[in-house]
């Protein structure tokens, strides 16, 4: 079996997948990829399944060695990734030979990359997903992140590699994590619980992203929401993109390791479509929020789901040329 050994392991280097969907009836967290999106990406650029497990990487990359040839690709965020100390495009397919080294250099926008490996990554599959859950110390490798000297396995794809030679996203495609957009949210079930100047100070105001977020949840830092008469409710579902804010006032936006569910009020939920450019924000950048409705938001995912479509199509027309 193809492996890739582990030199350096970076801030926070995981394995990752679409997560564990199915088990949140028994209160177990969907985990899986922060930015959903350039994760797809990257496993459709080297002709795997959409869901394949991927190396998912935060803010500093890790150093890795390529143990037999193979095909990947690097998408999300921009961490000036090299192979043996030269510059590398993002967004293509990229061929490596055993030997070959892959690192990265200094931030230049968004804070997670994305390395896909032709035949995607082989660990453990734990209730059914590959995904690495540190919290719960279960999925990925071991059950956290990786570390110096790890060995991480992946599968010999059942195509011939060269077939991938050429591909790359046209820079229409290219999601922009260094733009600044407003993020786009459905007021949730309980803005009646908060005061009518709050809900407008969310509505149309700007949160840095605290020091104090990570996979679990983004805490926000800005001015302080009132509620008309206390935060606590009967703990109910949340979800992905599940905006809380606690008694304290100050929002916190629930992210990929969330739980399944929380006793604090709801102002909002994230549209899926713009999670994930909450997911490449690193502490200190700005959010500002923006209302949208149900069928903006239906739209949007339309739009999104055409275009991994038209890319995934207009690849395998390629692979057949």
């Amino acid at each position: 079996m193809e492996y890739v050994n582990i030199l350096k392991p970076g801030l926070l280097t995981t394995v990752q997948d679409l997560g564990r969907r199915d088990y949140r009836i028994y209160g177990v967290s969907v985990s899986g990829v922060m930015d959903p999106l350039s994760f797809r990406l990257a496993n459709t650029l080297v002709g795997n399944h959409e869901n394949d497990a991927a190396i998912e990487i935060t803010m500093m990359g890790p150093t890795i060695k390529f143990e037999t040839k193979t095909a990947f690709s690097i998408t999300g965020g921009n961490l000036s990734p090299k192979l043996n100390g030269k510059s590398i495009d993002m967004w293509k397919v990229i061929f490596a030979k055993a030997g070959d080294e892959l690192s990265f250099g200094k931030y230049i926008s968004g804070c997670r990359s994305y390395i896909a490996l032709a035949g995607g990554v082989n660990v453990p599959v734990v209730m059914g997903s590959r995904a690495t859950f540190t919290r719960g110390h279960y999925g990925g490798y071991m059950g956290r992140a990786l570390k110096r000297g790890d060995k991480l396995y992946f599968n010999k794809p059942d195509f011939n590699i060269k077939q991938l030679q050429g591909r790359r996203l046209r820079t229409n495609d290219i999601p922009d994590f260094g733009e600044e957009r407003p993020i786009r949210f459905i007021l949730g079930p309980h803005i009646e619980r908060f005061v009518n100047k709050s809900i407008e100070t969310f509505s149309n105001g700007t949160y840095s992203l605290s020091n104090a977020s990570d996979r679990m949840g983004y805490r926000l830092e800005g001015e302080q929401l009132i509620h008309k008469d206390g935060a606590d409710i009967i703990s109910d579902f949340i979800t992905p993109g599940t905006i809380q804010v606690p008694g304290n006032g100050y929002p916190i936006i629930h992210m990929a390791d969330c739980g399944t569910s929380g006793g604090y009020t709801k102002i909002g939920v994230v549209i899926t479509t713009d999670i994930p450019y909450v997911a490449q924000k690193k502490p200190g950048d700005k959010i500002k929020f923006q209302v949208c409705d149900i069928n903006e938001a239906q739209n949007e995912y339309r739009k999104i789901e055409k275009m991994l479509y038209d890319i995934e199509l207009n690849n395998k027309l390629l692979s057949r040329n």
